[in-house]
């Protein structure tokens, strides 16, 4: 299984041959692309996209509460995205996601910094990992890859105040023991950003594009 995951910066990498040549079974976004830039890619890639948003974007509707996992079954039309109809694929934004045979979750969003969507404080964000961890609880599922736009506190984050990750992030992997993290919103500005690992789970910041195997 080969993820092209996407964030941040357009990457005039991605040609179309690139694209094809990569041959991803999905297309995976952390955040802050536009969506004509995310239908270019998924598309000229012939994959699914799943996505997460960024404190960029534009806001996601919360899934309905009569539309949890275990009552819907996984069904993938209860993942498709509500907020901004014209992104394509899947939105894992507070949502399980089964595609290709792996199971997705994700908080997008990154630490609130100014007035905007996407944007979350600490105990904020706690609230939505503790309500993420219950729908994986309650579908008794294991999750594969976590999503999100920002990376765990003091893991890959910056010192300035828009670029801190969230500490809740650590225990809900801690307790979901994905096999990775994928991010974005720390820009490398030319330097390597390398991965981390917490446990069993690799953390890997994607901007501007990472290909991943498992």
């Amino acid at each position: 299984m080969r993820l092209l995951a996407i964030a941040d910066e357009r990457d005039p990498s991605l040609t179309p041959a690139r694209l094809r040549s990569i041959k991803p079974d999905l297309v995976v976004s952390c955040g802050d692309l536009e969506p004509d830039y995310l239908d270019y890619v998924s598309s000229a890639a012939n994959a699914t996209l799943v996505h997460v948003p960024g404190n960029h974007d534009q806001p996601v509707a919360p899934p309905r509460r009569s539309q949890t996992p275990a009552l819907m079954g996984y069904d993938e039309t209860w993942h498709s995205n509500e907020g901004d109809p014209e992104i394509p694929g899947f939105c894992a934004d507070g949502r399980i996601v089964e595609l290709k045979g792996l199971t997705f979750a994700g908080l997008g969003g990154s630490i609130r910094y100014r007035p905007g969507p996407n944007q979350y404080t600490e105990q904020q964000m706690a609230r939505r990992a503790r309500r993420l961890r219950r729908r994986v609880r309650m579908g008794r599922k294991s999750v594969d890859i976590f999503l999100a736009h920002s990376p765990p506190k003091g893991m890959g984050d910056e010192s300035d105040g828009p670029h801190q990750g969230f500490a809740c992030f650590i225990p809900l992997l801690e307790t979901l023991q994905p096999a990775f993290m994928l991010h974005g919103h720390i820009h490398p500005h030319g330097f390597e950003k390398p991965d981390r690992t917490l446990g069993a789970t690799r953390l890997i910041n994607v901007i501007p594009h990472k290909v991943v195997e498992l």
